[in-house]
């Protein structure tokens, strides 16, 4: 699965993973933390995930906690927030 179809699945069908064609071709190409700033913070998250990056994860830790009046204490809560899993 290419990082731009991971970002933006929407569902599933069975195994096979159900895209957001449009979103995907026309923000796919943005940096982690540009969707993170464009409101796409379930995107971020996948993003994030997909990069294996620590350093990305906690950029969108960060953000949201600024973001948000509820923090979360770890990236892993977060992915449950969104509910995303890898």
């Amino acid at each position: 699965m290419t990082r731009e179809e991971f970002i933006f699945t929407i569902g599933y069908d069975g195994d096979s993973g159900v895209v957001d064609k449009k979103s995907a071709k026309e923000f796919g190409k943005l940096s982690t933390a540009e969707l993170f700033d464009r409101g796409m913070i379930k995107a971020a998250v996948c993003s994030a995930i997909y990069s294996k990056a620590e350093s990305e994860q906690l950029l969108v830790l960060d953000k949201y906690n600024a973001l948000t009046g509820q923090p979360v204490e770890s990236f892993a809560e977060l992915k449950k927030i969104f509910g995303v899993t890898a």
